[in-house]
This record gives C-alpha cells, structure tokens and sequence, in this order.
C-alpha cells in the first residue's frame, strides 16, 4: 500500500503553482514589444502628456514624468489601460503643477464644492476637503454616482492639488429615502425661522439621508435656527433618527 506523503504533495502543488505563474508571465510578455509604441503614440498625441515617460513588462505599463493637473495623471492611466493587451498601469506620475498653501487649498475646494451641482438637488449632498502637503482627503456623502463623479471632478482639476484620497459615499438608492429627503426640505426651509436660507442658491443647510436615517450639515447664523432646524428634521414622518450636525457661525 502507497502511503500518503504531505511533503511530497506540497512541493508538486508549488511545482504546478510556479509553472502556471511562468507561464502567465511569459503570454504576458509576449506584447511587450507591441504595447510600446502604442504607447508612445498615445502620449505624443497630446501636449499635457508629452513629458511623461512609460516602459512596459509583461504587459504591466510603468509611468513615470509630470503633468500639471491631478485630473491629467488620472486621465493618461487610463488612456494607456484601453490600449490592446495592456494587463495593467503602475501610475508613478508626479504632479508637478502649481504650488499652493494647505490652508489656501482648503479654502478655494471647500468653497467650490459649496456651490457644486447648483440648482440640481445640491442641499441633498454634503463634501468637505481636507489637506496636507497638497493631498486632498475628501469625506462625505452624495445622493447620485454623478454628484460623486461632480465633486471628484473639481477637486482632480483644481491646481494645487497634488493626490486625492477620495472617502466619500454614494447613498444606496431608495425612493424611501428620496420621498424623505424632499420632506425634510420642505419641512426646513419652509419654515418661518429658516426661510431665509432658502435664498441661498447653494443651500446651506444640507440634508444627507440614508436608510431613513437623517443627518444635517452646514453653517447657520445662530444657536436657535440649528435648534428649530433639529425639529423640524424630527418631524418628518419615516425618519427614523436625525443627526443635527449643523454648526454655528462665529461673529467677530
């Protein structure tokens, strides 16, 4: 009788494992040579993506040079990952466009995406911007994929920003929410103490909800507005919680 040996089962097992991983590696390679001036020919095609330089092994594209803008460093990855037989893009691309202070990049972002998506539903989003050294850490909630996309547009194509690490959510959809979410605004800014701010285009009090549970953000002028503001929010009918974030506005 044949015993059983684990050792022996092992190695084999490694043995077949490095040959299949050779043998991806080398039906990888094969369109090194192809991958190259493809390209090579993308990037010289356009001025933003003339200084960047690229090699290619087994099929994986390693960028390297400058570009002006965040959003361009983005954009050149993923021109280079639709080209035929490409398995992959290590983005080392600096960005080396203008310069600016933490505080005065905070500053212009956080007032860019006060007013991003205008006039479309903009109250039921609520994005900030933090920085250090030129990256931007970006928090919050947004109601659609395409207020995501909005507010990660801005920020990738604003100069001074160096690398974005993007924490926000997308809510899940929900017509629950939405039928909430309309309520809420109504019940806020339709309110006598609180209709003032509803002549602010960008709406500052912003109300993010998400399963049923509601959350408040923004800046009002006094303690008794982000009180009225809490109970109002309460009232609702389906919310089943409300988080009054809403903060005070300091007057100097």
């Amino acid at each position: 009788m044949k015993l059983f040996n684990p050792i022996f089962s092992s190695l084999l097992a490694v043995g077949l494992l490095s040959a299949t991983l050779v043998a991806e590696t080398s039906s990888a390679g094969r369109y090194d040579a192809s991958i190259q001036p493809q390209v090579t020919a993308s990037l010289t095609k356009d001025k933003h993506f003339q200084t960047v330089q690229s090699s290619v092994e087994d099929g994986i594209v390693t960028l390297t040079g400058s570009v002006d803008i965040y959003q361009q460093k983005l954009d050149v990855a993923k021109k280079v990952r639709r080209l035929a037989h490409v398995q992959g893009v290590r983005n080392l691309i600096a960005v080396a466009g203008t310069s600016a202070p933490d505080a005065d990049l905070t500053s212009t972002l956080d007032r860019k995406l006060y007013y991003d998506r205008l006039g479309q539903d903009n109250l039921f989003n609520f994005v900030t911007a933090s920085v250090k050294d030129g990256v931007v850490t970006l928090t919050g909630e947004t109601r659609t994929p395409t207020d995501f996309d909005s507010a990660a547009f801005l920020v990738n194509t604003t100069p001074g920003v160096k690398d974005v690490i993007n924490n926000v959510s997308v809510a899940p959809a929900s017509f629950f929410d939405d039928r909430i979410r309309l309520a809420e605004a109504r019940a806020i800014y339709g309110d006598p103490v609180l209709s003032g701010y509803a002549i602010d285009p960008a709406k500052p009090i912003r109300i993010v909800v998400e399963n049923g549970k509601v959350s408040l953000y923004g800046v009002v002028s006094r303690t008794m507005d982000k009180q009225v503001a809490g109970i109002r929010a309460s009232q609702v009918f389906g919310a089943f919680s409300v988080q009054n974030n809403l903060e005070v506005a300091k007057h100097s």
